[in-house]
């Protein structure tokens, strides 16, 4: 079997240097649609308060950058996990949670320290969960928490984990607002490290049983949480205390995403769908806690 639970979960820590600068954080938010019009800024590429995602001089942090600072990508360093190996067109990625400890600097040097707390058994899966925990010289930064789906691996009698799922509130939600997904997005989006061919070979696409290319996951919870950010929380990403998804459908480059949220005490709730393709769920169980 591919995956070795006792070697991966036993594992000792490993650790992977980590540098970015403000040219790292302008790209990855011109990837997740940074500049580009919405509903709420028609005019965005010079709108002041988008200024603040692609504008050096003016520039903050989306805490959702955590997925890519550095080049440290948690999807890729689970996969190199020790007693993991598998095939690359079999995964998929389950789930994220980013939790900030403070805000994420436009320059930094980093530290960061990875396990497999745990791998489950979902029958005809198996879902590696992984926790990199990230920090500098003045402590904690954040931490990532990724649940990478690998099928055809799953069967080997271990535990399958927790299942249980967020109801939506049963009222209206507080905003809808969509975002429409460019058709070179995920190419754009790749150049902050995540390279997995899925996302733009449209032949490795197909061996992995899609008829083309899809949008990388972390793409859309990127455009989500901006969206949250700029609609609810004055556009202050220091507000964002942890922000949580599971990935419940594909994107594909070129469709647009209907985002609905939910005010509640102290959190956001989200939904994400296709309205192109009926409603379809992108992301579900989706929260962002903020102060």
């Amino acid at each position: 079997m591919p995956i070795d639970v006792t070697k991966a979960t036993a594992a000792e820590p490993r650790t992977t240097e980590l540098a970015w600068d403000h040219k790292d954080v302008q790209l990855y938010h011109l990837g997740i649609g940074a500049g580009a019009a919405t509903p709420e800024k028609p005019q965005a590429a010079t709108d002041p308060d988008e200024l603040r995602y692609t504008l050096e001089s003016a520039l903050h942090v989306l805490p959702s950058f955590a997925t890519v600072a550095g080049g440290g990508m948690a999807l890729a360093g689970g996969l190199s996990a020790p007693g993991i190996d598998v095939d690359l067109a079999a995964v998929l990625h389950g789930g994220q949670t980013v939790t900030v400890h403070r805000p994420l600097p436009v320059r930094g040097r980093a530290t960061q320290t990875s396990t497999v707390p745990a791998v489950y058994d979902k029958g005809k899966a198996a879902v590696i969960v992984l926790r990199s925990e990230v920090g500098d010289d003045d402590g904690p930064l954040w931490t990532c928490d990724t649940q990478i789906f690998v099928r055809g691996e799953g069967g080997f009698g271990g535990d399958r984990g927790p299942s249980a799922r967020l109801e939506l509130p049963d009222r209206a939600p507080d905003l809808t607002t969509e975002r429409q997904i460019r058709a070179d997005q995920a190419l754009l989006y790749r150049l902050s490290g995540d390279w997995n061919p899925l996302h733009a070979d449209p032949e490795f696409a197909g061996l992995a049983g899609f008829d083309r290319p899809i949008l990388h996951g972390l793409c859309t919870y990127g455009v989500t949480l901006k969206a949250v950010v700029d609609t609810l929380l004055d556009g202050d990403v220091s507000r964002v205390r942890s922000y949580t998804t599971r990935f419940a459908g594909v994107v594909f480059p070129g469709e647009a995403l209907r985002i609905r949220l939910w005010r509640e005490p102290g959190r956001i709730q989200v939904s994400v769908t296709a309205p192109e393709r009926d409603e379809a769920a992108v992301l579900a169980d989706t929260v962002v806690e903020h102060g």
